[in-house]
């Protein structure tokens, strides 16, 4: 049958022998390099789903905290028009009360103007008044007299004159 030998036995005993030295030296480490690397991987997955949530959290706050923004810009604008419209109207108003300030201060001066216009007139007009009467009368009047011949002639003067612009 089988015939063994010494060698066989030693061939045996020195693969049993190669084969716990095998195991200690390479068979554990990469088993337990093995391991190791699948606890790493598994944590990166792990890790990459965190990551993947927080990313979404993060990315509905952001939207979130834009349309914010959008909305506070929106409603910063519809402000600042309000302010502008209703500054718009305080200066047409403004604007108004002077042009009714200025067009009343331009009558008044244009009313002072004409009476002093017609106050000149009078005076010219009684001067010349005076002059073509004592011509003709050939006499010279008191002062009282001609300033009361003066009056009476302006204030028909003025009453025709009168008489003429509301015709």
């Amino acid at each position: 049958m089988l015939d063994f030998s010494v060698t066989f036995v030693i061939t045996i005993i020195n693969i049993i022998i190669l084969y716990l030295i095998l195991k200690a030296i390479l068979f554990k480490p990469t088993t337990n390099f093995m391991a190791d690397r699948v606890r790493r991987i598994q944590n990166s997955i792990d890790q990459a789903e965190k990551d993947k949530v927080t990313a979404q959290k993060l990315l509905e706050q952001y939207k979130k905290q834009l349309n914010n923004a959008e909305m506070e810009a929106d409603a910063i604008i519809r402000f600042a028009k309000e302010q502008a419209e209703l500054e718009r109207e305080q200066i047409l108003d403004n604007t108004k009360v002077e042009a009714g300030r200025i067009l009343d201060a331009a009558q008044s001066k244009l009313e002072a103007d004409r009476l002093a216009a017609m106050a000149l007139f009078k005076a010219e007009a009684a001067a010349l008044v005076l002059s073509a009467a004592s011509r003709l009368v050939r006499r010279e009047l008191s002062g009282a007299e001609q300033q009361r011949y003066a009056a009476e002639v302006l204030d028909n003067l003025v009453q025709d004159t009168i008489n003429r612009e509301k015709r």
